[in-house]
């Protein structure tokens, strides 16, 4: 397994953050890798380890809720605001002026918000499987439910009594068996959405990860496993000691988010990059459409045969495209 730098922390908008870091200190301007949901810092252990090796500064946070970092109670210190300002507060500890920011899942929303809140903190942005859209036009909730009805897993996120929580945080081993493998392989012109052993294909088509995780039996699965035993027990040890709420409030400020957002304009005025994932069930290469118009200076990326968890499925394709355009675009 790939031994993570030693773990650091900072004081930083209220928190305190527990980050890695890799690579020269007097490089400019630095990467800052900023992970999804249910992932950690450990996420990035091959670009931190590729980067850093390639003379890149490198900076990996386990973010607000997650990991070594702080977990606020209310549900409201998770929202966008507090998720950006913690990313401004970790560049003050280090003194660092500008930096590219990278997200992978809920790490690329947070890091598309950057140079919209932030602009003069950013260099530029990567954005991992999520693309950067404008502001929907209602309440993203409620067209998720319209979309895909009550189960679908963001919908579920918002149950005041916590039920998914519960789900996730009595069943962890199996939460991350059944999410951190590879989809099956697809023929051409089949739909995007990925078949999950031993879980119905209504739980599958609703996006309800709770009903798949209660009801999943890795014995069942076919699917190839991106964790060694060794990797997967990191995460699982992790969310054994923290939960799941942590990062499952990042989702119960969608609404707040859009709320909050209303004059905010969106175009993006910095250097980006946007990698897909061919086979991404929740994210597909389509979602990227038409991205151009908020992201003037873009550069698509397709990474193929891989998944949702592209760092982690396709480690040295990713790093490559990362260490590719930053001394492009950054020298």
């Amino acid at each position: 397994m790939i031994k993570m730098p030693p773990l650091q922390f900072a004081e930083t908008n209220g928190i305190r953050m527990g980050f890695y870091e890799a690579g020269p200190k007097t490089d400019t301007p630095p990467v800052v890798l900023c992970h999804g949901w249910p992932e950690l810092a450990f996420s990035w252990r091959h670009q931190i380890k590729s980067l850093g090796e390639a003379g890149i500064r490198v900076i990996a946070p386990d973010q607000r809720g997650y990991g070594a970092t702080d977990r606020p109670e209310p549900v409201e210190a998770y929202d966008m605001e507090h998720l950006t300002g913690d990313l401004v507060g970790l560049l003050d500890h280090l003194k660092i002026d500008k930096a590219i920011f990278v997200g992978h899942d809920w790490g690329g929303f947070v890091v598309w918000q950057m140079p919209l809140r932030h602009p003069s903190r950013v260099a530029g942005v990567v954005g991992v499987n999520t693309p950067h859209w404008d502001r929907a036009p209602m309440d993203p909730i409620a067209l998720f439910r319209q979309r895909f009805g009550d189960h679908m897993y963001i919908v579920q996120f918002q149950d005041p009594a916590r039920e998914p929580d519960r789900i996730f945080g009595s069943r962890v081993e199996q939460t991350f068996d059944a999410f951190m493998r590879k989809p099956v392989a697809r023929p051409p012109g089949t739909p995007e959405e990925q078949p999950i052993a031993g879980v119905g294909a209504s739980a599958r088509l609703n996006l309800a990860f709770p009903q798949m995780i209660a009801n999943y039996d890795a014995k069942h699965d076919p699917r190839t496993p991106i964790l060694s035993a060794e990797e997967k027990q990191v995460f699982v040890d992790t969310f054994t000691k923290t939960g799941f709420t942590g990062g499952i409030n990042w989702y119960r400020n969608f609404t707040r988010n859009w709320e909050r957002s209303a004059g905010l304009d969106h175009h993006v005025k910095v250097p980006s990059l946007m990698i897909m994932a061919e086979n991404d069930a929740v994210l597909p290469p389509s979602a990227a459409d038409g991205m151009e118009r908020l992201v003037p200076d873009l550069e698509k990326y397709l990474v193929k045969d891989s998944g949702h968890w592209t760092q982690q499925e396709k480690p040295d394709e990713v790093s490559a495209k990362l260490i590719e355009w930053r001394r492009k675009r950054f020298g």
